[in-house]
């Protein structure tokens, strides 16, 4: 017989930029972009300090929910089923302005600029992810 007692444990997430939080909440997981790979994240996970390559950062709520955001560099941490995503840029997939993301990948494939055209290019894979 089930224990309806039983309380299934909680992923707890903060997605913070350096100039604000983006999204704190509960979840089943968390998927993120590492040098290692993409990493997912659940509760009960072994200890974790990690780097964050720029990416989609996907976090699975647990009202059945999907939160997307473009991550541009930073750190993962977690313990204690407490995740704490620590980007330098973190933009939701609903922040992003489409047609200015294009136009900036656009801009830095003509300027041949790596670095903008991958945070244009993961800007708008987050807003494909997220819809």
């Amino acid at each position: 017989m089930p224990n309806r007692g039983a309380v299934l444990a909680e992923l707890h997430v903060e997605l913070v930029a350096a100039d604000r939080s983006v999204w704190s909440g509960e979840a089943t997981m968390v998927i993120a972009r590492t040098p290692s790979g993409d990493i997912g994240v659940m509760p009960g996970h072994q200890p974790l300090l990690g780097v964050l390559l720029s990416g989609p950062v996907t976090i699975r709520t647990n009202d059945g929910g999907t939160v997307v955001a473009a991550v541009h560099g930073g750190f993962l941490s977690f313990a204690d089923n407490k995740l704490s995503v620590l980007a330098e840029i973190a933009e939701l997939a609903d922040e992003i302005d489409v047609a200015r993301a294009e136009r900036a990948l656009e801009r830095s494939k003509a300027d041949t600029d790596a670095a903008a055209e991958r945070r244009a290019e993961v800007r708008l894979a987050a807003v494909a992810s997220g819809h």
